[in-house]
């Protein structure tokens, strides 16, 4: 059954399926953070320790039905990976390769529809931890499940890949590695000043 999700606004919404979903972490990474920060949303998307709580899952099981034209791209660097937020209250909402061919994508849990219970029983609560030596405090490192959810990652990727799964992408125009919307590239001073632990929550 899929699982609503939508902006803070309400303005975008969409829908995931849980059985497209290869893995779950918290990734206490400086450009997760520095995302969240650049749109302002540090406060009520990072934990404690900096981390974002994502799913990573196979593109087709994300589906945007309301609200497409307020979704908006950026970019830590020309060659980073592309984020994806909700232009119209700067929801972060996911991160994909900028290739196509890669079937993946982050999604950030924060803006599912649904009670913190229901999360954990749709996708299992989050027990990988990501780059715990950036986090912005002391986080257990988890390197048996890291090892396990990167495999089930890459397995994931690989069967899509195979089955031809991994054409239908809401992030991209169809049949080509266009991105729907042109991602806005950060520059030097603005990721440094996203990265650092004292920027804007």
């Amino acid at each position: 059954m899929a699982i609503a999700f939508h902006c803070t606004c309400g303005a975008l919404q969409g829908e995931i399926e849980p059985s497209h979903a290869y893995a779950r972490a918290t990734c206490y990474c400086r450009d997760c953070r520095a995302f969240a920060r650049t749109l302002g949303r540090g406060g009520d998307v990072l934990d404690g320790m900096g981390g974002v709580d994502i799913i990573a899952m196979l593109p087709a099981g994300l589906r945007i039905t309301a609200g497409r034209a307020q979704l908006a791209c950026l970019s830590l660097s020309p060659k980073g990976l592309l984020r994806w937020y909700a232009a119209c209250c700067n929801t972060p909402i996911a991160n994909t390769p900028r290739d196509r061919k890669l079937p993946y994508v982050g999604f950030l849990s924060h803006c599912i529809a649904a009670e913190p219970g229901d999360v954990d029983a749709a996708f299992g609560p989050s027990r990988i931890a990501l780059n715990t030596a950036s986090a912005e405090g002391q986080v257990a490192a988890t390197p048996v499940r890291t090892a396990l959810g990167v495999l089930r990652i890459m397995a994931g990727v690989a069967a899509a890949r195979l089955r031809g799964r991994g054409a239908a992408n809401p992030f991209f125009a169809a049949g080509s590695s266009r991105p729907v919307v042109e991602p806005r590239v950060l520059t030097l001073q603005q990721r440094a000043d996203a990265s650092r632990p004292s920027g804007p929550a």
